[in-house]
């Protein structure tokens, strides 16, 4: 890297870690405001609540992260057009291309600590922290599926009816499992619970009442037996079933998917918007940079308050565009893939053009 590359490097680092705190300061206090009195009520201590607001930092980067880089990039490059140093770059042979590589540089770096940030460390501080809202405040979460009166649609259009489930124990009681053959119910099979056998991968019933029905309406059989189910549904699917997807790896969201998927668990929209989302986001802070680079690199007559105010609006209007399209994901408007890539597709056409623009 040349002497000028570290140069700029280092400008947009200092100037990232400073919008970084700042807004994970700001977004503190927000928070703070309307929630730190729960933690006075349940007389809990000083150091619960820190406990808490450290455990609420990875997300809030996460958020905070494009506009910290966006704002980085506008002040740096800004701040270097407006000194004329810029000029004197180019002078010296510098390209548009060149002038780029140490903005680029930070926004590769900051990408790979955001994925880091969406896959390990984000899901892990998020279960604590709802631990803690848990047990501490007394908080319940919206969104979480109670664990009592399950209904499963399985791959062979069978119908599995789960009156509860023993975490614990590993046990489904209250089980009523109907397979049908186009609309007619071809079979029942009912009884007070059944355990998920480890070695045998399997769910056994121990004390099942089996009804099979016949083509001729009113008959069927009936007999009581031991029996071993075939079902697609895993024991790590009904145990997740209290375990929201914000609280997951990159794997374990995936897995998630896929196993409620195969066992036919319906409403799985906004958990599949959520994967890409751990995906597509921390791509936005490199796209940003580029929009924002080009927007500076122009010499302009406003001052530090202008560019400020033009980050600050580009970055909002990022997050409230993607905000709007994963809402659209979440109802079913739009595949989940299109609801978490779109706004950052838009973007970056935007910040091609403007790059475009700026080169020339």
């Amino acid at each position: 890297m040349k002497l000028i590359e570290r140069y700029i490097f280092r400008q947009f680092a200092i100037s990232f870690l400073f919008a970084s705190l700042a807004f994970a300061l700001l977004f503190t206090l927000i928070d703070m405001v309307d929630n730190l009195d729960e933690f006075f009520d349940r007389k809990t201590g000083i150091a619960v609540a820190v406990q808490y607001y450290l455990l609420t930092l990875p997300s809030t980067f996460q958020v905070t992260a494009p506009l910290s880089a966006l704002l980085a990039a506008i002040l740096t490059a800004g701040r270097l057009s407006a000194s004329s140093e810029l000029a004197a770059i180019r002078s010296a042979g510098v390209g548009q291309d060149q002038f780029m590589r140490p903005f680029l540089l930070g926004g590769v770096i900051i990408c790979v600590f955001n994925l880091f940030n969406a896959s390990v460390a984000e899901p892990a501080a998020s279960g604590a922290k709802i631990a803690l809202q848990r047990n501490v405040l007394k908080k319940t979460r919206p969104g979480v599926h109670e664990s009592t009166n399950i209904h499963i649609l399985e791959p062979d259009n069978s119908v599995v009816t789960i009156g509860s489930f023993d975490i614990a124990h590993s046990k489904a009681l209250g089980v009523s499992i109907e397979k049908f053959d186009g609309p007619h119910l071809r079979s029942r099979t009912d009884g007070p619970a059944m355990v998920f056998d480890q070695s045998m991968k399997k769910w056994i019933m121990q004390h099942a009442v089996i009804r099979s029905f016949g083509n001729d309406p009113g008959t069927y059989t009936f007999r009581k037996s031991r029996d071993t189910l075939d079902l697609a549904l895993s024991l790590q699917s009904l145990r997740e079933l209290n375990v929201l997807p914000e609280e997951m790896n990159l794997v374990q969201h995936y897995r998630y998917v896929r196993g409620k998927t195969q066992a036919g668990f319906p409403a799985l929209d906004r958990a599949k918007v959520k994967l890409h989302a751990k995906l597509a986001m921390p791509l936005a802070s490199l796209v940003v940079i580029l929009i924002g680079v080009s927007l500076a690199s122009v010499k302009k007559r406003s001052g530090l308050a202008a560019e400020i105010a033009m980050a600050l609006f580009i970055g909002f209007l990022f997050l409230g565009l993607q905000r709007t399209v994963a809402t659209m994901g979440y109802n079913g408007v739009m595949a989940p893939w299109a609801a978490a890539w779109i706004p950052l597709l838009l973007f970056l056409g935007a910040a091609g053009i403007l790059y475009r623009k700026a080169s020339s």
